[in-house]
């Protein structure tokens, strides 16, 4: 084979092959549609559920308390906002909460949960999850949580998180460390 005939051989197997692009986007056009999407929200969830969406970066969502504001102020779910149940849907209007967005509500229990859900579906929230098991379920799953209570005992395995448990711990530490010294 002449110096030619190789010229020859390899521009035709040249022309037989693809566009590197339009290999590359042939490819990409084969595949599955496979773009994680956030979990749903359902009208039914679970604290997993709610947690799960939370770590998911970008949530989109509104957390609702309408447990009595002590009991919030004791301890709510982290980015939680009280709402009075009898002034829900006022302060819901009021706080321009798009009636498409997603809101997660909870409640002092389930039937508070449930009365809280129905009264913003009825007034036109299509997305209102609710919450079942509510803080306690939230506190079962290490959910992070706010509140008077969560500031004085950390949850079991986080009291690096919580300043007051530190510095006691640190105090503690101290004052042992300057008794062991005498």
């Amino acid at each position: 084979m002449n110096d030619k005939d190789i010229k020859d051989t390899l521009n035709t197997a040249k022309d037989k092959l693809p566009d590197p692009q339009q290999a590359i986007q042939t490819a990409k056009d084969k595949l599955p549609n496979i773009t994680p999407k956030p979990p749903g929200i359902k009208a039914q969830s679970s604290a997993q559920d709610l947690k799960a969406r939370l770590e998911w970066g970008e949530p989109a969502l509104t957390i609702i308390d309408v447990s009595d504001r002590a009991t919030f102020n004791h301890s709510h779910i982290t980015g939680a906002i009280p709402v009075p149940i009898e002034a829900l849907v006022d302060v819901a209007q009021e706080s321009r909460i798009e009636p498409s967005r997603d809101v997660y509500i909870y409640g002092e229990n389930d039937a508070q949960t449930t009365k809280a859900a129905e009264t913003l579906r009825k007034a036109g929230w299509q997305n209102v999850a609710e919450l079942h098991g509510g803080l306690a379920a939230w506190k079962a799953i290490a959910g992070p949580t706010d509140g008077t209570e969560d500031s004085q005992k950390p949850p079991e395995g986080q009291e690096g998180y919580n300043v007051v448990a530190t510095v006691k711990h640190h105090l503690e530490t101290q004052n042992a460390d300057n008794l062991d010294l005498r």
